[in-house]
């Protein structure tokens, strides 16, 4: 796996813990159980269209690389999905809230994987 891949994907598992145990500390155990299932619904997706996008884009073919990339995507948009529903089916204590914010600090480390590149 390439190592930026790699960073990014640690560095999300990272920032779920330290969310979730805040959320174990200072609301209830159903907020910080949603805060990691919501960055593990993160990560998941992400390392799938890693790993969809990296296998497919092996050439330099700018229109290879770009359908690499939308299968990529596609594939994430559906293993997004596919978590949600799993969740909402069959966690049903599950903080919404908790969940949400969960799944979107995993967007925090992309920003910061822009500003280590400068």
């Amino acid at each position: 796996m390439h190592p930026q891949v790699s960073w990014i994907l640690s560095r999300q598992a990272a920032l779920t813990v330290v969310l979730a145990a805040l959320s174990g500390v200072f609301v209830d155990v159903h907020a910080a159980v949603s805060v990691l299932i919501g960055g593990s619904i993160g990560i998941i997706a992400n390392l799938g269209y890693a790993l969809r996008a990296l296998r497919m884009s092996s050439s330099t073919d700018p229109v290879k690389a770009y359908r690499a990339q939308s299968a990529g995507e596609r594939f994430k948009f559906m293993l997004t999905l596919g978590g949600f529903a799993l969740v909402f089916l069959g966690y049903k204590e599950v903080a919404v809230l908790p969940l949400f914010l969960g799944y979107a600090s995993t967007f925090v480390i992309y920003w910061m994987a822009l500003l280590k590149q400068r």
